[in-house]
């Protein structure tokens, strides 16, 4: 087995250093870039089981929704392709976005870029609160599309850059924090606006979204770029006085020397996508697009999105549906901190690894119980207490093995196991696929459901199963290595390491003479 059970590869540096105050409040501010793209998770699937929002826009879906009996299937009542368009248009203008945010990011900073995707969220949940019709919704989402792909672009990496390497894993993980809080809230406006008997409460849903892309935006104008960022537009001063403030220390030269030689191997870099794809790039290019990938398909996203729509076609009334959601989401914040304690304790396999196991016991339950009483016909009759209490009580369960695993651990790995020169071009790429995935997901959830029935579920254990034997197999720890000095973990797995040639030792020299500079 290739790097089965393999412990942390260690590092050789140890900076000097302390835990200051500015980086604490400078990663939370940073991290409210989550809260974007966790309050859209959250709202839409809450707006879609609305009727008078179902009524106004897609008639049709409400139509079937209101004729359906509890004999009828109940798997099928929602299956829209045009109102799984209205959740899914987003992530796909995410996904173009990033792209264009990889540049950004690159050529104004991480701070920049943050700025730009608060500002264009914003835009988006104006439109999407006044709607008057299909085209407005779908042209309002693709702005927040474009906000959610630079926020998520540029935070990650920001959080990963200004920490300290001991610290990296709980600051990055506060990004997924932020996204749990996000869909936190974005339940409960849902729960309530739903109670709004005039009708219009989808508009106070849709266009409160416009809170969080403010948050972000004027809380950039507090943040400092990083001293990685600084250095790649050559202000290599002011680069130098913000490391001794985050670092709380004025020794800062081993590691400041260590960014600069990074900086200049940058440089030398005149086209990140093309070298982003050379051989020595192999391993973690494997993971950029295969994490965020397997991410997704443990279904979580899709749960998340759709929940009030799974619930109330199991049965759940419209009130109930939605506090479950709730319910869920407070799961899934809290179980977010578990991971902020554990991920630099523990490490980022150990994580990976129990809540993919946690998550496919879920699974197989959920299928068992929805099985039993749904059947292949859909037809579940009068529900009981014990089954709906089940279902939540499992689905939690479920929801907390991904917060403190893959949800957090799907957006730290990808920005710390990259070199500065391919950094942005790298998270491009991790953002890219993950907004592919939960487009298709979000595209195919109702048709799926209504074709696999219960076996819905069992698709994505299967999934889970495939990406926890990947992880074990060929993810080495991460865990108390210098960002800047990741390529020792490659340089020390048994499979991975036959990638790094004797190019790349030739670089990691060239670097090392940049240092005196």
């Amino acid at each position: 087995m290739a790097g089965g059970g393999m412990p942390s590869a260690g590092s050789e540096k140890n900076y000097p250093g302390n835990f200051t105050s500015k980086v604490l409040y400078t990663c939370i501010i940073a991290a409210t870039g989550g809260l974007i793209f966790g309050y859209d998770l959250g709202i839409s699937g809450g707006v879609t089981s609305m009727d008078p929002f179902l009524e106004k826009f897609f008639p049709e879906v409400y139509k079937k929704e209101i004729s359906t009996k509890p004999s009828d299937d109940q798997y099928c009542k929602f299956d829209s392709q045009v109102l799984t368009l209205f959740t899914s248009s987003l992530y796909l203008a995410a996904l173009f976005s990033s792209m264009v945010a990889a540049t950004i990011t690159r050529a104004c900073g991480r701070k920049m870029t943050m700025m730009f995707g608060g500002l264009l969220f914003a835009g988006g949940a104006v439109l999407n609160g006044f709607a008057e019709n299909i085209a407005m919704l779908i042209v309002g989402r693709m702005f927040l599309g474009f906000g959610v792909g630079f926020a998520n672009q540029s935070v990650p990496i920001y959080l990963s850059e200004i920490a300290p390497f001991k610290y990296r894993g709980a600051m990055n993980i506060m990004f997924q924090m932020s996204i749990t809080i996000g869909i936190f809230v974005a339940n409960l406006l849902n729960y309530f606006s739903a109670k709004i008997k005039a009708g219009w409460g989808w508009r106070l849903s849709l266009g409160g979204a416009v809170v969080p892309g403010l948050i972000i935006f004027f809380s950039s104008f507090f943040l400092s770029d990083t001293p990685n960022s600084l250095l790649e537009r050559d202000k290599f001063d002011e680069a130098r006085v913000l490391l001794k403030e985050i670092r709380g220390v004025d020794n800062v030269d081993e590691e400041f020397n260590d960014l600069c030689a990074a900086s200049e191997a940058s440089k030398l870099v005149k086209s990140p996508w093309r070298d982003i794809s050379k051989r020595k790039y192999r391993p973690q290019l494997s993971f950029a697009v295969l994490i965020p990938f397997c991410q997704q398909f443990t279904g979580m996203n899709v749960f998340v999105f759709y929940a009030p729509v799974l619930f109330k076609s199991m049965g759940f009334g419209n009130n109930a549906a939605l506090m479950s959601s709730v319910i869920t989401s407070i799961v899934n914040a809290l179980a977010t901190v578990v991971s902020i304690i554990c991920v630099d304790k523990f490490g980022r396999r150990t994580l990976f690894l129990q809540g993919g196991l946690q998550m496919l016991l879920c699974q197989i339950v959920m299928t068992g119980l929805i099985a039993y009483k749904f059947g292949a016909s859909g037809n579940p009759g009068e529900l009981p207490m014990w089954f709906s209490l089940c279902v939540v009580a499992f689905m939690c369960i479920y929801i907390a093995g991904y917060a403190w695993s893959w949800g957090p651990l799907g957006w730290l790995v990808p920005s710390e196991i990259f070199p500065l020169e391919v950094r942005s071009a790298a998270q491009c790429i991790t953002v890219s696929v993950n907004m592919f995935c939960t487009f298709v997901l979000a595209q195919i959830f109702t048709a799926m459901l209504c074709q696999l029935k219960f076996g819905f579920f069992i698709f994505f254990a299967c999934c889970v199963v495939a990406m926890s034997i990947f992880i074990y197999m060929f993810l080495p720890e991460t865990k108390g290595v210098p960002i800047e000095e990741m390529t020792i973990v490659w340089k020390k797995h048994p499979y991975w390491r036959k990638f790094l040639t004797t190019d790349e030792d030739q670089d990691c020299e060239m670097a090392k003479k940049g240092r005196s500079l």
